[in-house]
């Protein structure tokens, strides 16, 4: 066991004050409100806080095409009648707008995942946190479930510079797709994913028959479940199958994306997890005592969302929370019983213990088919594109956060409301 986890964590409250349209489900306003509960616990005393570089379209282009990049970079709100070939080319649209800052919010929160890889990589940290990251549906050449930019990707693609094996697990109720495809076909990235699926759920991908193909075979998991999946059967099977694959895959790294959508109550959601139910996978992945990459992802209610994540920052910094929401800026979302734990849901759970049985018999007889860690020839670590200077002043988590935080709006006038009126209460159906 190590002593004490030395944990990095990335925030810019700019990606917090980007906006994708009214009555849209993505609100990274949620990541003010993950952060404000961050600081009120004050966490950020016991972690290392950084600001991410922007990533620059080099980086970006480690995995995305060009072309795709550099549309991103010069569509803007204005200028969107411009273009309809290309929007229609690269899938933006209804789920994926233009909006005001795209390019840069892209870069904010692929920066962040790209700087929690290196610090990694580096040593610097044995934990990374990038809240803002996790959004696993971008494909190479276009956009998809309010996904632009696959962070997840370009961070695996970095660990993969030192690590010979990275496993990737996913707990967001949609199917980790990019992630899947990306390294479909390798057994350098093992991809884990706990999803919903069937019933023409988003993404439609993720059936336990996919499983890789050539050299990858094998080495993508799917673990799909039908509504009301609970606390104890999801954890059972969680740690069940992610033992397994630790076992026998022995990964240099772990990437763990943390959709919130998961939740019980989630807007987009359908399963009844509490929150205490997705911190145990959290806090069991943690104990293999792999360096970690920790990432947001879905998740629509934004108050559930940032109280799910404030949990989990507690749990890898082993820290219990009170559950009584500190004052904080952000304190009247989390009204009327301001506490920070949300129960389990009530939807019928349609996952019978023989349909759940014959998931975990599946995916450990596919896993028993794997070479047991796929060896990986050695070669020269490519240079890392650009190493931020980290000085000492930037070390001090006070200053840095009110710094940060001190001219960031703390509400959008165009996203709460009282009462039923609250974007996030409406029909989006």
């Amino acid at each position: 066991m190590r002593s004490k986890d030395r944990i990095a964590y990335f925030y810019d409250g700019d990606v917090g004050s980007v906006y994708f349209g009214p009555n849209h489900p993505m609100k990274p306003h949620r990541l003010c409100m993950t952060h404000h509960l961050v600081l009120s616990y004050e966490l950020h005393k016991k972690m290392e806080i950084y600001r991410p570089h922007k990533a620059y379209p080099v980086e970006l282009a480690q995995f995305h095409s060009a072309d795709y990049v550099e549309f991103l970079h010069r569509i803007t709100p204005d200028t969107q009648p411009l273009f309809s070939t290309e929007l229609a080319k690269y899938n933006l649209g209804e789920d994926c707008p233009v909006f005001d800052n795209l390019f840069e919010f892209c870069q904010i929160y692929a920066g962040g995942t790209i700087d929690a890889a290196r610090r990694l990589n580096n040593q610097l940290c044995d934990i990374a946190i990038n809240w803002a990251g996790g959004l696993h549906h971008a494909k190479k050449c276009e956009a998809s479930g309010f996904c632009y930019i696959n962070d997840l990707v370009l961070g695996i693609l970095e660990l993969l510079k030192h690590h010979a094996r990275v496993l990737y697990i996913d707990i967001d109720v949609h199917h980790g797709d990019g992630v899947e495809e990306a390294f479909y076909f390798t057994d350098r990235v093992m991809t884990v994913s706990f999803h919903k699926y069937g019933d023409m759920f988003f993404p439609g991908t993720g059936d336990a028959k996919e499983i890789g193909e050539k050299e990858g075979k094998y080495y993508a998991i799917n673990v799909p479940f039908k509504d009301g999946i609970d606390d104890p059967s999801f954890t059972r099977l969680f740690k069940t199958i992610i033992s397994k694959v630790v076992e026998t895959y022995q990964p240099g790294a772990i990437v763990l994306q943390c959709g919130a959508d998961s939740l019980a109550g989630d807007r987009l959601g359908c399963f009844n997890l509490s929150i205490d139910g997705h911190a145990e996978c959290v806090r069991f992945v943690k104990r293999f005592n792999l360096p970690l990459l920790v990432t947001g992802g879905g998740g629509y209610t934004k108050e559930n969302v940032a109280r799910c994540w404030a949990v989990e920052t507690g749990v890898l910094l082993d820290t219990e929370l009170p559950n009584e929401i500190p004052d904080n800026d952000y304190i009247k979302y989390f009204a009327p019983d301001f506490s920070l734990k949300i129960p389990s849901g009530h939807i019928e759970n349609l996952n019978s213990k023989s349909y759940l049985s014959t998931i975990k018999m599946q995916v450990l007889e596919n896993l028993r088919c794997i070479q047991h860690a796929p060896s990986v020839q050695l070669q020269e670590v490519p240079p890392d594109f650009y190493i931020p200077d980290f000085d000492e002043d930037e070390q001090n988590p006070d200053e840095r956060i009110d710094q940060h935080t001190q001219d960031k709006h703390i509400q959008r006038d165009d996203e709460y409301y009282e009462g039923d009126n609250d974007n996030d209460h409406m029909d989006i159906s």
